[in-house]
């Protein structure tokens, strides 16, 4: 392991880097590898679940991102690995009136692994200038279940991301193949933010992507996931062998809880076990 005490390289931002590799041993995931430099790290992994799965907790301790910062985190599950990673806490995009903040997952899934991505939302607040990508690159028969939900503002601070620029891309490929290619670009105030083709008002999008597509499980996922506050939206569709989900509404609570439902349901047929749910999520 390496470890190296936070320090800003340059006058400009932050540049950490969180990198970590999972591996079966002796019946369960162990982490291999696991090396760091600047402010992300990771807590002791838990294993909550009876065949081995690794849970996992990412950590940013300063809480927030600024302009010039750049973080990355690098996972890979090796052939047979089982590996959940989650957050303890939201990302925060502060406002950045100069240099854009940079926000990087990579995410590796050998044969036969699963890897399932969950972290606590990020929240943009106004004035921010981010640029967040997630690329998820699976070996044939690699599983994966994962989401990323993203607030726009704080509205109950009056905070209705009125300025700003986020730029999001979510990238899923299949054995090289490319199965999801989905980029937004929201700047405040602006058309994609108000019109209904877009966020359609609302503060808060949620996008949960499943490495399964059959009729069964888009069925029990319209039926059983919901988005249960008036004016909150949920829907479900494939792309190939790629079931995706999406919430838009304006709390950040009820985007969890309806993803949630989804991951209940999506593990159950992806997996054939029931959700175990990270500890850090009661506490």
């Amino acid at each position: 392991m390496l470890a190296t005490e936070p320090r800003r390289i340059d006058p400009v931002g932050w540049q950490a880097r969180l990198s970590l590799g999972f591996e079966p041993i002796a019946g369960r995931t162990a982490v291999t590898r696991r090396t760091h430099h600047g402010p992300l790290y990771c807590q002791r992994p838990f294993y909550p679940e009876r065949d081995g799965t690794c849970h996992l907790y990412v950590l940013h301790p300063p809480g927030g991102v600024v302009g010039g910062d750049e973080l990355s985190v690098e996972v890979e599950a090796r052939a047979g690995a089982r590996v959940l990673v989650t957050t303890p806490a939201a990302t925060k995009l502060y406002r950045c009136p100069g240099a854009s903040s940079v926000v990087s997952n990579r995410l590796s899934v050998g044969s036969g692994a699963v890897l399932e991505w969950l972290p606590a939302e990020t929240i943009a607040f106004g004035g921010t200038r981010a640029r967040l990508t997630t690329t998820i690159a699976l070996e044939p028969g690699a599983r994966f279940l994962g989401w990323e939900i993203t607030c726009l503002g704080r509205p109950a601070a009056g905070d209705a991301f009125a300025s700003g620029v986020l730029e999001q891309r979510t990238e899923l490929f299949v054995a090289g193949r490319p199965v999801v290619l989905e980029r937004t670009l929201t700047e405040g105030g602006g058309a994609l933010q108000r019109g209904a083709w877009g966020w359609g008002g609302r503060s808060v999008h949620g996008l949960f992507l499943v490495t399964l597509a059959t009729s069964a499980l888009v069925t029990e996922l319209r039926e059983g996931a919901r988005a249960e506050r008036p004016g909150s939206l949920f829907g479900v569709t494939t792309l190939g062998d790629v079931t995706v989900c999406r919430f838009l509404g304006d709390r950040a609570q009820d985007a969890r809880d309806c993803l949630t439902q989804a991951w209940h349901i999506a593990r159950r047929h992806l997996l054939e076990k029931p959700a175990c749910a990270p500890r850090i999520w009661t506490t």
